[in-house]
């Protein structure tokens, strides 16, 4: 298939190889691998670390992230079955370049600042999370307070207006079982809250059946 390898980097090389017309695939398969040992005397598909497939409409292939300053085994193939040693390549790659290291440390710090922003937003969301649950559950808390408070004020007024009106009515009672019990007395206490009638002379009958007037004497309540 003229395969050759071109452009060798650190982490990228160029493999390029001859269109077969007798090709009954609809593709290549590009087959890599790292740490070749020379002494291997077959090449199984399952062996190889990587595997790219490409249409049988290109004949070059670019193939990246290769490891620097590694030896590798590149084989190229239109069979979907276990390639010849006519169809691999041994090359070794380059020391890493500047550009790959600045770009590799540019990644490295973008994706350390893209995880620290997301692990730092969720940590926000718990924290809002959990101020906004305690700030719920305190409003409840009061809530249930005051209610409480209120059923009790209402329980309390409730028991003095009961109480007050036990006591009316036992007070009412006591005066009508008075007022059956002694009916003089309430007359007596009637006439004497009378202010008028203290003025008046009484006659007072003696056994002799003489009259006498009496002059009753009231204080002023």
């Amino acid at each position: 298939m003229g395969i050759t390898i071109q452009n060798i980097t650190g982490n990228t090389a160029v493999v390029i190889w001859q269109k077969m017309a007798s090709c009954v695939d609809s593709f290549y398969s590009i087959m890599y691998h790292p740490n070749w040992n020379s002494m291997l005397s077959s090449f199984p598909r399952k062996s190889f670390q990587k595997e790219e497939r490409v249409p049988t409409s290109r004949s070059s292939f670019v193939v990246e992230n290769l490891t620097p300053l590694t030896r590798y085994i590149m084989c190229v193939t239109c069979q979907s079955a276990n390639p010849s040693s006519d169809q691999c390549r041994v090359f070794n790659t380059l020391e890493r370049d500047p550009a790959s290291a600045s770009n590799t440390k540019k990644e490295l710090a973008l994706g350390i600042w893209l995880t620290s922003s997301i692990l730092f937003l969720i940590i926000a969301a718990i924290l809002f999370y959990g101020c906004l649950h305690l700030l719920c559950r305190r409003r409840r808390e009061r809530s249930q307070e005051q209610d409480r408070s209120s059923k009790q004020d209402y329980g309390e007024a409730w028991t003095k207006s009961v109480a007050y009106t036990s006591e009316f009515s036992r007070q009412r009672q006591q005066m009508q079982d008075t007022e059956e019990k002694h009916p003089g007395d309430i007359q007596l206490a009637t006439v004497i809250e009378n202010p008028s009638a203290c003025n008046e002379p009484v006659m007072s009958t003696s056994k002799s059946q003489e009259r006498v007037p009496v002059t009753l004497q009231c204080s002023a309540i």
